[in-house]
């Protein structure tokens, strides 16, 4: 199967940038493949046991890594380790590379608006509504909107019915960390199980809303209490992919320090650490309710960009290009009540 490169658009310069797929053409054929003409096949894939032999393999059994191979696996990655909180030098396995901590008070500023909403991940950002009138409406694209909070969880299918969306497409190479997008009392938190499809955009196009089918685990914020970011009800939906073997759970209200399990009642703070994947690619997606986000101009501007190939705009028959964004910063604002 030949797909288009894929591009994104970098924030801040604007620049169309091609981006490197890991494995890209493994996925595209063992996967696309398996899941049309070998349906016993893909479900061994997908599954719990297969993605933590493949992560074994890619993240245990190449410790540790020599002074050279670290310095060209670190090159070819393009991470800075000058934002890194620990010594280079005590980053010397690619699990420990993709589980590092950044000084992020100092490299990913946040906006000072208390109504800003920020991206709680480095990732490749797309904004996306659930309401069919909308231009920015993809239907059952991405995720099926029941099947993706749970089934069993009615009462927030009605409270983010017709809202908003935004996916943050995490790489192997990004920060793994992510972080909380408002400030508000959590209501809910529960975990769904499910499967591990990758999610290399090849791959998301072709797969039947794969989203809402992987394991995930699902925070509900009500952000219209004292101190909230007064955006409504927020759902925080954070979804494992091949070889991402866990998300744990990690609050932490000053830097990482003493880091704490999400629950129920708990007040979170915007821009604070809340879990970490273990390790690989993985999906963050925000669903906010019906009229209470406006995404930021630029992100939507660069998704109807008309120079940029993405595999997005090929595979769903329009114009859908991704931001580059940090975590941290601004991808729209709360729309009060």
């Amino acid at each position: 199967m030949n797909l288009p490169q894929h591009q994104y658009i970098e924030r801040g310069t604007n620049r169309i940038v091609t981006e490197r797929l890991y494995a890209d053409a493994m996925l595209n054929v063992l996967y696309a493949q398996a899941y049309e003409y070998a349906p016993v096949l893909y479900r061994m894939l997908i599954s719990a046991r297969m993605s933590s032999i493949l992560s074994f393999f890619n993240f245990k059994l190449s410790l540790p890594l020599t002074p050279s191979r670290i310095y060209h696996f670190i090159k070819n990655a393009g991470i800075d380790l000058s934002e890194c909180l620990d010594p280079a030098a005590s980053l010397n396995t690619p699990q420990k590379i993709f589980e590092r901590k950044i000084r992020y008070w100092e490299t990913r500023p946040m906006p000072e608006d208390p109504y800003a909403i920020v991206s709680p991940a480095d990732a490749k950002m797309l904004a996306l509504s659930c309401n069919g009138a909308s231009p920015l409406f993809i239907k059952n694209k991405f995720f099926e909107f029941p099947e993706l909070l749970g089934y069993h969880k009615r009462q927030w299918h009605a409270a983010f019915d017709a809202g908003d969306a935004a996916i943050f497409r995490l790489t192997p190479d990004n920060y793994h960390y992510n972080h909380t997008p408002v400030s508000g009392r959590v209501v809910d938190y529960y975990e769904i199980p499910g499967s591990y499809n990758p999610v290399n955009p090849g791959t998301t196009i072709t797969l039947a809303t794969p989203y809402s089918k992987n394991k995930r685990v699902v925070t509900v914020i009500d952000t219209d209490v004292p101190g909230g970011t007064q955006a409504g009800l927020v759902a925080m939906i954070e979804i494992v992919a091949l070889m991402i073997g866990e998300i744990v759970q990690c609050y932490s209200t000053t830097r990482y320090d003493n880091p704490m399990a999400i629950q129920c009642g708990m007040m979170l703070l915007k821009g604070q650490p809340k879990s970490l994947y273990r390790p690989g690619s993985s999906t963050d997606i925000i669903l906010f309710q019906k009229d209470r986000i406006s995404f930021s101009d630029d992100i939507i501007r660069n998704m109807y960009h008309t120079t940029a190939t993405s595999r997005f705009s090929a595979g769903f028959g329009r114009p859908l290009v991704e931001t580059a964004v940090l975590v941290r910063s601004e991808i729209g604002m709360a729309r009060k009540r």
